[in-house]
């Protein structure tokens, strides 16, 4: 898929923008993770996860994201649709597994989360976020891109797979305090390993 740029763009009468998360969409992103979860993520991830769901803590953990991030390469954008929040992104440095060695392509990014708000689907927010965290990855140097989706995950698998992901063989199992919940990595080259793009 060739990245499109995330500035505004007009989306038939409604102008549809990806940017920057401020500090002041820290409730809207909160709101748009915990209504994905619970609508489109029901039957894929655990219920305890959904249960115990603490929407204020959420905005004030995405809060701290936008305000204070663990390193300059951590980035939350919003994607906004007639000034509503209607997806989130974030990415920041891959975290590797300890008997995994660095690819050799050069440095790896991961998309930590990447939602929608169901409601606001099938309109392109989607991929304006992943365009825009392409594109920023791209110009800090990143030679790749990961993300890790649940394995029922059909619906993302199918997003990522379209934009040219593909699975990368690794897998992993979280422990979530209750039913387990196993996930399968993803990834894409945005340069080659001799340094072409």
């Amino acid at each position: 898929m060739q990245p499109t740029s995330p500035f505004p763009r007009r989306s038939g009468t409604a102008e549809a923008s990806v940017r920057p998360a401020r500090h002041s969409d820290a409730p809207a992103v909160a709101r748009v993770q915990a209504v994905t979860w619970r609508t489109a993520y029901r039957t894929v991830l655990p219920s305890e996860v959904l249960d115990d769901w603490d929407e204020a803590a959420a905005a004030d953990a995405w809060r701290a994201a936008v305000t204070a991030p663990p390193t300059p390469g951590h980035r939350v954008l919003v994607a906004v649709e007639r000034d509503v929040v209607v997806g989130f992104a974030a990415s920041g440095p891959a975290e590797l597994a300890a008997d995994e060695p660095p690819h050799p392509a050069g440095p790896s990014s991961e998309v930590a989360t990447l939602l929608v708000e169901p409601r606001w689907g099938r309109r392109g927010h989607g991929s304006r976020l992943l365009a825009a965290v392409t594109d920023l990855a791209r110009a800090d140097g990143t030679a790749r891109l990961q993300v890790w989706l649940p394995e029922q995950d059909a619906v993302s698998a199918g997003f990522f797979e379209s934009a040219g992901w593909a699975r990368d063989g690794w897998t992993r199992t979280l422990d979530t305090g209750g039913t387990p919940l196993r996930e399968v990595r993803w990834h894409t080259l945005l340069q080659e390993t001799d340094g072409s793009r």
